[in-house]
């Protein structure tokens, strides 16, 4: 198979891959939940009603990046495992299948969205800020095929090694979202809206550069030729085998935050909600380095796994968990030492000045949960990465879904803890399921390695 630079960097020594793939990928998804953050900052100025509002679209928001991310990785694993196999075609009609089944999983999911957004929001809980939440979400899901598409598509890049062309629409959405916030919201008078629309156009245009590149420039080692496909119903399946169960993963996840939210609701109100709303954004955003390094381990995870090289696949998924393990300790020290300075950005205004205190107390407990994410987030990936992505669905759900809202529960209600129960019952969960997930994948690794001794 012929290579260039990346499909030879793909290949070679893994922990050299991680390296070179993760901090791009870090960085790509820091200016993602950069967009969050900025809207949450300028809707703050707004008032503790139009936050709250964000807080409950939020979860809605995040399936459908779980979705993009997730078909991205169905991607990402099928056209790597043919990479490391060195089938090119294979690869190149795989990418054409990526491409065609992001067009489909956006139109089903706009309409879906669209259609049960307000049922969905008064179920959560939302009926004190409905109209806000309905102004942000309906802007929002219409452009869902500006959002979802772009992850999907920079999948393929990564599959590659192609990792500029996969971060970089993805920095230019963030940039433009910057600028056009404050434009849009207050020299425009949008409102909440035009936080909306800002979140929405910067996709859109990231969107157009992938496009240029894939169908204009074509200089991208994989080929999306219409004239060389072949459709392959099998081909659909291998990505979704992978990429239902990573974009149920988010599912999960959005589903936890919306049952965090309501039960914030009823031990202490909207202010909880925009307290945890503002304070996970901070959380999320240390947790990259750590979601980073295992989105990079899948790639890598699927080219060794193609190759039949397993004694890499458990390089790959130790050292994920070494590097990942280090930067999240450094982030949560900074976190915890930053937190009145951090909280101010939430908190500027003369409405919102009543939630910095809260928030410092958020931050200095919740960002605990960041030093268990390494564990959960490269043994998923790693399964993602060799194709199982089932398996990483199961184990995301026992551990965020299960573990994390039962011990929630019974701390927040149980034993009558309330808020602060709520909390640490999320980090007892977390640090439980993480660690079981991680020694998953360690058995899985020793299982191959002995089937091919013996074979």
């Amino acid at each position: 198979m012929e290579k260039n630079s990346n499909i030879e960097m793909i290949t070679g020594d893994p922990k050299k891959a991680i390296n070179k793939l993760s901090l791009p990928i870090i960085a790509s998804m820091f200016l993602i939940f950069a967009n969050n953050i900025i809207d949450s900052i300028w809707v703050a100025g707004l008032g503790p009603q139009p936050l709250a509002a964000l807080g409950y679209i939020t979860p809605l928001f995040m399936i459908i990046v779980g979705f993009g991310n997730g078909i991205g990785a169905g991607g990402n694993s099928l056209i790597s495992r043919f990479i490391g196999a060195e089938n090119r075609a294979s690869a190149n009609n795989a990418a054409i299948h990526n491409l065609i089944l992001s067009v489909i999983v956006s139109i089903f999911i706009t309409i879906i969205f669209l259609a049960f957004m307000k049922p969905l929001l008064i179920l959560m809980g939302a009926e004190s800020v409905l109209d806000y939440a309905m102004e942000y979400g309906f802007i929002v899901f219409a452009w869902t095929i500006a959002l979802l598409m772009p992850p999907i598509v920079g999948g393929a890049f990564r599959a590659e090694g192609d990792i500029k062309r996969a971060t970089l629409p993805i920095a230019l959405a963030a940039i433009i979202n910057m600028i056009l916030d404050p434009i849009f919201i207050y020299t425009l008078n949008m409102g909440i809206a035009g936080a909306a629309w800002a979140t929405a156009l910067g996709p859109f245009i990231s969107l157009l550069l992938m496009f240029y590149w894939i169908f204009v420039k074509k200089d991208t080692y994989l080929s999306y030729d219409f004239k060389d496909f072949t459709n392959d119903l099998t081909m659909y399946k291998d990505i979704l085998v992978v990429g239902i169960p990573a974009s149920l993963e988010q599912l999960v996840l959005s589903v936890l935050t919306i049952f965090v939210n309501f039960m914030l609701t009823i031990v202490s109100g909207p202010v909880a909600v925009a307290v945890y709303t503002a304070g996970w954004r901070i959380v999320n955003i240390g947790m990259l380095p750590a979601i980073g390094v295992g989105t990079a381990a899948i790639s890598v995870a699927g080219v060794a796994f193609g190759a039949r090289k397993y004694e890499n696949l458990r390089v790959v998924a130790r050292y994920a968990v070494k590097v990942a393990l280090i930067a999240s300790i450094i982030v949560c020290i900074i976190l915890i030492a930053f937190a009145n300075q951090i909280a101010v950005i939430f908190s500027y205004s003369e409405s919102s000045a009543q939630l910095q205190p809260l928030i410092v107390s958020f931050l200095q407990l919740m960002s605990l949960f960041i030093l268990y994410v390494p564990f959960g987030a490269s043994a998923g990936n790693v399964f993602q990465g060799v194709g199982k992505g089932t398996i990483s669905f199961i184990l995301t759900t026992f551990r965020e879904f299960i573990l994390v809202l039962v011990f929630a529960y019974l701390l927040g209600f149980v034993f009558n803890m309330g808020e602060f129960g709520i909390y640490c019952g999320m980090l007892l969960g977390g640090g439980i399921g993480s660690l079981i997930c991680y020694a998953c994948i360690e058995l899985y690794i020793n299982k191959l390695i002995r089937s091919a001794s013996n074979g």
